[in-house]
């Protein structure tokens, strides 16, 4: 059973200073936990009033670090939060209105979208050391000091330039994110792809790096889209070619390179390919070079479907994925990847969701709809168990 205390006193903090509550606290002992209907009816957070909650986690989002956004409150707003008080409001709001975005209705689109983007990257975030005990990475000795984020975006294009170069539309990119790996992150870029309005879309492009996760999660979630393999990542590897070809001759290397990557641009690689096969067959190489120049080869020849450049572009489609590579150094490495920043998993899990939510479209419905979600939560949480009720009656 619940034990009532009444005129139990809260200080909230609220855009036009301190106000006290004073308000009936129902305590459960064999949980030990409590709990305030008046704070459940007024959307309090902690002890912040639901603005005050608000702007601290666009706050916490958009700034460098929680001491910065502490900063800017109290610049900005004359709000005077003491820095940690961030990192729980993150790990508190953050959960629900992830919640909450799952939640919202397709957008309702008056026309067909021409274009709809869907694109997918990675980029390591460092962390704690208990975070990355025992994990295989990179340094030196072989352990890890990251753990790897996963970021989605999607966009619109409506229009084409003069010269028929594709125009991404105003405003247009949204961004999903997470650290639970290429299924989850799937997940969370076909969601976020039918709140932007898949169904209307006339064409889907999914752009990516070589990847293999990354055409995985193209063909789970979005079958039937057209694969468009980053055009730059491509022309890194006809540079590779050209190296193994022709690394003592540098003019006539970068002369090749050049010439083939023109060619592919206009066209598709085939036919650099096929010059290479006779290059190598007059040529005298080793073992070892033919190895690897055959492997770039079949990397182009897998790739085969996804790198019709000429025929991309005489259709006015992206053939970049600059976007998501973009917002890798943007939406995580400017606010996960500072100096001196090292994470819990669910720490930065909570921030990087909150943050591409704050830079995209639907941060306000998201706490429109977070009380619903928060009445729910509070409806599922039992106060007693089953033999307390019986002994009640």
């Amino acid at each position: 059973m619940e034990k009532l205390y009444a005129g139990r006193p809260l200080c909230v903090q609220t855009l036009f200073g301190t106000v006290e509550l004073r308000r009936s606290y129902y305590h459960h002992y064999p949980s030990h936990t409590g709990r305030a209907p008046l704070d459940e009816r007024l959307g309090l957070v902690d002890s912040f009033s639901p603005a005050v909650a608000r702007m601290m986690g666009q706050a916490a989002a958009k700034s460098g670090s929680y001491a910065e956004a502490s900063g800017n409150l109290r610049l900005y707003a004359g709000v005077e939060i003491e820095t940690h008080a961030f990192d729980r409001l993150v790990n508190r709001v953050a959960p629900t209105l992830s919640e909450a975005l799952e939640t919202l209705p397709t957008v309702a689109h008056v026309k067909p979208i021409p274009v709809l983007y869907v694109s997918g990257d990675g980029t390591g975030v460092p962390m704690r050391g208990e975070e990355v005990a025992g994990r295989a990475g990179r340094q030196p000795d072989g352990s890890a000091r990251t753990r790897e984020a996963k970021l989605g975006c999607v966009f619109t294009q409506t229009i084409t330039d003069k010269d028929g170069h594709p125009l991404r539309d105003p405003d247009s990119t949204s961004y999903v994110g997470t650290f639970a790996g290429s299924l989850g992150l799937g997940i969370l870029l076909r969601q976020e792809a039918m709140r932007r309005g898949l169904d209307r879309a006339q064409q889907v492009v999914f752009l990516g790096d070589g990847a293999a996760w990354v055409w995985e999660s193209a063909r789970l979630n979005f079958p039937g889209a057209v694969q468009i393999l980053d055009f730059y990542h491509a022309t890194e590897y006809v540079g590779e070619i050209a190296s193994l070809l022709f690394g003592c001759d540098e003019a006539k290397r970068v002369r090749q390179r050049d010439e083939w990557i023109h060619r592919m641009k206009e066209t598709d690689p085939s036919a650099m390919l096929q010059q290479v096969r006779e290059i190598m067959d007059a040529g005298s190489f080793s073992q070892e070079e033919i190895e690897k120049i055959n492997g770039k080869i079949a990397y182009f020849e897998n790739q085969a479907g996804r790198t019709r450049y000429g025929e991309f572009r005489a259709k006015g489609y992206f053939i970049g994925s600059g976007v998501v590579e973009a917002g890798c150094k943007c939406v995580v490495g400017r606010r996960l990847k500072q100096s001196g920043m090292f994470w819990s998993e669910a720490g930065a899990e909570n921030l990087l969701s909150l943050r591409c939510l704050v830079l995209g479209p639907h941060h306000s419905a998201a706490w429109e709809a977070r009380p619903k979600i928060m009445a729910q939560h509070q409806a599922k949480a039992r106060r007693w168990s089953a033999p307390e009720l019986s002994a009640a009656a």
